[in-house]
C-alpha cells in the first residue's frame, strides 16, 4: 500500500506508510511471546536469530524456541523471564512499515511505557484471560489515555488457557473498553488472541470461528494514521542559529530545527516566542534547496525578513494561531524517578528545544487507578504516580494544551543536581475530563527561585 501526504499540491510519495506503536501488559500476559510470534509468523526475523533463539530455548530445556526471547535483549530479562527494559523493533510487511516499543509489565517499569508511548499512534494492551482486567492493565490503559495515544488494542491473550471461551473474551473486553472509554480512549479494538499458538496474532484462529473480526496484524495494517499537517497550527522550535559568515554567504541568518507541527509557508506572518517580535517568512530551505512550503515532521531552516533576535529555545509560530505565553503551568504528570516530586522542589523544565528553572508550586491531586477519583492533595508523588502539578517557571514559555499538540504540549521536569529525568508533563487537562482548578501556593525562596 502506497500512501501520499498532499499540502496545496505539493505531493510526498512514500512506498509504504509508518506506524509507531508501543505494546504494555501485566508482568506474565504473554508479551514479549505475542511481540516474537508477530516478528516470526510476519517472517521478520532473520535465520540466525532465530537459530538462536532455538538454541538458547534448548539450554533451557524447553522444546519448542520460546519467541519472548526474540525481544528479551538483557541478560536480566532472559534469567527472569521479564522484560526490564524498551526494546524498539523495527520490522516491515508489503503494507506498512512499523516502529514497535516494547515496553516492561512490572509496576516498577511502568515509567518506561511512558517513555515507549510518547510517540505512539497505537498501544497494544495485554491482558491474560484468566485473570482479566488488573490494576496494572488500568494504569497502562491510563497512560494511553493520558498521552493521547489515537488507537488501543486490547489483546486478550491465552486464550487456548480457558478453552477459546467467548464468554471470557466478551466479560474482559466490555470491563476494559468500558474503563478506557471512560478516560477518553477514543477508539478501542478486542481481538483475542493466543500468543504461544500463534491464534489471532498474524493468522485467523481456526478454533475460534466465533470471532470475526481482524487479526492483530491485519489492524497494524490497516488503522489509520496518516493525518494532514494543515490541521494544526505550525510550530517551529528553533534548535540551532546558522550564520556561515563566510565569503559566499556573508549575510545568511537562519533558524534550524524541526517542524514539530502545522505547515510553513514563505510569506508567513510569523511571531517569535517568547519575546512576542514578528516578521514574515522570507525563505525555507531542506536538504539544501529552496523550498516555498514545508510540514511536519520535517527538519528545515526558515529565514526571517528582518533581523531579529532569534535563539536555541525560541518557537516559530504563526502570528494568527500563535500559543499564549506563560510562565504559570498547571499540567497531569506521570512520575517516573525513584525519589519522590515534592511541593517546593526546584527542577528544570524542558518544553521542545528551551530548558528553564522552575519550581513545584502545588501538587493538587494524585489520580487514584480503581474508580479515576482524585485523591487531593497528596504533598509528593511517587514513582509512577499520575496526578496533577503547578509549575512556575523563571521564564516565559510558550506551551500549547496537550490535547492540541502532543509535541508542544509536552515537557519534562529535570533534576538540576544530576540531570536525572524526575517526571513527564502534559499541559493542560488530563483525559477526556476537566481537572480540579488549583491556585499556585505562595511562598519564597532564597536561592533564586522563586519566581
Amino acid at each position: 500500500m502506497s500512501t501520499t501526504n498532499a499540502v496545496d499540491g505539493v505531493v510526498a510519495a512514500g512506498a509504504t506508510s509508518l506506524l509507531r506503536f508501543a505494546t504494555a501488559g501485566s508482568v506474565d500476559d504473554g508479551k514479549s511471546t505475542l511481540v516474537g510470534r508477530l516478528l516470526h509468523d510476519s517472517k521478520s526475523v532473520l535465520a540466525d536469530q532465530l537459530e538462536a533463539v532455538e538454541r538458547a530455548s534448548l539450554g533451557r530445556g524447553q522444546e519448542t524456541p520460546d519467541l519472548a526471547l526474540l525481544t528479551d535483549g538483557l541478560r536480566a530479562e532472559r534469567e527472569q523471564g521479564i522484560t526490564i527494559d524498551v526494546a524498539y523493533r523495527y520490522f516491515a510487511t508489503p503494507r506498512r512499515r512499523f516502529i514497535l516499543a516494547d515496553t516492561p509489565g512490572h509496576v516498577q517499569y511502568t515509567r518506561n511505557m511512558v517513555t515507549g508511548a510518547s510517540t505512539a499512534e497505537l498501544a497494544v494492551v495485554l491482558v491474560d484471560a484468566r485473570n482479566g482486567v488488573v490494576e496494572q492493565t488500568r494504569r497502562h490503559a491510563a497512560v494511553a489515555a493520558l498521552l493521547r495515544v489515537p488507537h488501543v488494542v486490547l489483546a486478550v491473550n491465552k486464550m487456548d488457557l480457558v478453552g477459546y471461551e467467548e464468554a471470557v473474551f466478551a466479560a474482559i473486553a466490555e470491563e476494559f473498553t468500558t474503563y478506557a472509554a471512560s478516560l477518553g480512549v477514543p477508539e478501542i479494538t478486542a481481538i483475542p488472541i493466543s500468543a504461544l499458538a500463534g491464534d489471532n496474532v498474524v493468522s485467523p484462529s481456526a478454533t475460534m470461528d466465533w470471532y470475526g473480526g481482524p487479526t492483530v496484524l491485519e489492524h497494524l495494517e490497516t488503522v489509520p494514521v496518516v493525518a494532514d499537517p494543515s490541521d494544526d497550527p505550525a510550530r517551529f522550535p528553533v534548535q540551532y542559529v546558522i550564520r556561515p559568515q563566510t565569503a559566499e554567504h556573508p549575510d545568511y541568518r537562519g533558524y534550524a530545527g524541526q517542524i514539530a507541527a502545522g505547515v510553513l509557508r514563505v510569506g508567513d506572518a510569523v511571531t517569535v516566542l517568547p519575546s512576542g517580535r514578528t516578521s514574515t517568512i522570507e525563505g525555507i530551505d531542506a536538504l539544501g534547496e529552496a523550498v516555498d512550503v514545508a510540514w511536519a515532521p520535517q527538519s528545515v531552516t526558515v529565514r526571517l525578513a528582518d533581523d531579529i533576535d532569534v535563539s536555541r529555545g525560541d518557537l516559530i509560530a504563526p502570528t494568527a494561531t500563535a500559543p499564549a505565553v506563560t510562565q504559570d503551568i498547571e499540567a497531569t504528570v506521570c512520575h517516573v524517578a525513584d525519589r519522590p516530586l515534592t511541593v517546593g522542589q526546584r527542577v528544570l523544565l524542558k518544553h521542545t528545544t528551551r530548558t528553564v528553572k522552575a519550581i513545584v508550586k502545588d501538587i493538587p491531586s494524585r489520580l487514584t487507578l480503581d474508580d479515576l477519583s482524585q485523591h487531593p492533595a497528596p504533598g509528593e508523588l511517587a514513582a509512577n504516580d499520575i496526578g496533577r502539578v503547578v509549575v512556575r517557571t523563571a521564564e516565559p514559555l510558550a506551551l500549547d494544551a496537550y490535547a492540541d499538540s502532543r509535541r508542544t504540549g509536552s515537557f519534562l521536569l529535570i533534576d538540576p543536581a544530576d540531570g536525572t529525568t524526575l517526571t513527564a508533563g502534559m499541559a493542560g487537562t488530563a483525559f477526556a475530563e476537566a481537572a480540579a482548578e488549583a491556585a499556585p501556593a505562595d511562598g519564597t525562596d532564597d536561592d533564586g527561585w522563586d519566581f
